[in-house]
């Protein structure tokens, strides 16, 4: 009865700090996705391009990829809960930069500290999941916490488009500060680290021989690719471009464009759990995922097929790509199956760095690709683009499901007993 009790009170404690854990996900999801809402106030203030937005988007993951491995290893050997409070504060600090910053170079650097605080995230997230939950939990489970942390990226989109409108896009990223703030406090008083039996240097590889073997895993490398391009709708219509090509081809405004590009995050919360709930019950993965590229093919043809602007169709076709790229969350509990349990932070490391190293080039690329076919028109100091000009662009998106597609024969998954999740 005791032991039961106690059993008890750890999933319920394991719960409540995987729960909170998420916050600080959804808050870097929102210094991610807040360009896609700001986009017209900047290139009308800060006079910029679409080729300086993707460069300016790029800073932000650059900085992922460049502390991706070092977080990986640092979680592998420190507290995560100190981790996550350090990253946490230097992302407050870049959001309060980014506010006051006048030209590209400012605002880049900021955005770069941001991204700094999204490299230890996501991993962090991971982390305390496979060290609080059994395996048996684990799709689940990160399914349920990438599905909270992405309502940071709806947040992003129409109510910080309204709040921008409202005041200014300066002022309504003082406020994104103050909520860092906020979710700072909340990580401080509840998130603590799992009781892990103490490893000896026996159970722990050498520093460079553990990075050596999970940069030589080469499913960290199969499955890094897939998700990264599972991901790219959320990394380029919600991160950058879902806005603009909403109100200039198909003559949204802005709150019904940022409303519609919130649904890509909608599906994807929506799917997640679902997804990862799917998978644990059927003790597999790999059959989810082929249905997920070959499904985000299709409704991706869907979308730049449509024409005019019934807003409701968008948001139902946006909403649709979210749900059927969610089985990119069917990546991590993979990498995890395949990797030491003493070098799960460091494997994460390496695949995170391929994901988010793909979306670094991607994202000034789409822009450039946006940018060559400009005629030179431009409205309210605004460049105005073509429907040609973003589909010379998004040609990017069918490329990467064919890509993920193929991917799956590669990948390898552990066989598993059936088991009940609820």
């Amino acid at each position: 009865m005791i032991a039961a009790k106690i059993t008890q009170n750890k999933m319920i404690q394991a719960i409540c700090v995987c729960f909170v854990a998420s916050l600080f996900f959804a808050y870097e999801l929102m210094q991610l996705h807040m360009l896609n809402a700001i986009t017209p106030m900047l290139m009308t203030d800060l006079h910029f391009d679409a080729t300086d937005l993707g460069f300016l988007g790029s800073t932000y993951i650059l900085a992922d990829v460049l502390f991706l491995l070092p977080a990986g290893i640092i979680l592998d050997r420190f507290s995560v809960r100190k981790v996550m409070l350090t990253a946490l504060g230097i992302c407050i600090l870049g959001t309060v930069g980014f506010a006051y910053a006048e030209n590209l170079l400012q605002a880049s650097l900021c955005h770069f500290f941001s991204g700094i605080g999204n490299a230890f995230c996501f991993l962090s997230c991971m982390l305390l999941c496979s060290r609080w939950f059994p395996v048996r939990w684990h799709a689940l489970v990160m399914g349920v916490m990438i599905t909270l942390g992405l309502l940071g990226g709806v947040v992003a989109q129409t109510p910080f488009s309204l709040l921008a409108q409202m005041f200014t896009w300066r002022e309504a990223l003082l406020i994104d500060a103050l909520i860092g703030v906020a979710i700072y406090s909340v990580i401080f008083l509840f998130v603590v680290d799992a009781e892990q039996k103490e490893r000896t240097q026996k159970d722990e590889p050498p520093f460079w021989h553990g990075i050596k073997l999970a940069v030589l895993n080469r499913q960290n490398w199969f499955l890094g690719v897939y998700t990264g391009m599972m991901n790219l709708p959320v990394m380029l219509l919600g991160a950058m471009w879902g806005s603009l090509f909403l109100t200039q081809v198909h003559g949204m405004t802005l709150l019904e464009a940022s409303f519609v590009t919130s649904m890509i995050c909608m599906g994807t919360i929506v799917g997640s759990p679902l997804v990862g709930f799917i998978s644990d019950k059927m003790a597999r993965r790999k059959p989810a995922m082929v249905m997920g590229a070959i499904a985000s093919l299709a409704i991706f043809a869907f979308i730049v097929g449509a024409k005019g602007q019934d807003t409701a169709l968008f948001a139902v076709l946006f909403f649709c790509l979210g749900v059927t790229t969610s089985t990119q969350v069917l990546g991590y509990p993979l990498i995890t199956e395949n990797s030491p349990k003493e070098l799960t932070g460091t494997s994460m490391g390496v695949a995170g760095i391929i994901i988010m190293g793909l979306a670094l080039i991607l994202q000034p690329i789409s822009g450039m690709l946006i940018d060559q076919g400009w005629d030179g028109t431009m409205v309210n100091g605004i460049r105005l683009y073509a429907y040609s000009d973003f589909m010379r662009s998004f040609v990017i998106f069918p490329i990467g499901f064919v890509i993920s597609f193929l991917l799956t024969y590669a990948i390898r998954e552990k066989k598993r007993e059936l088991v009940s999740v609820v």
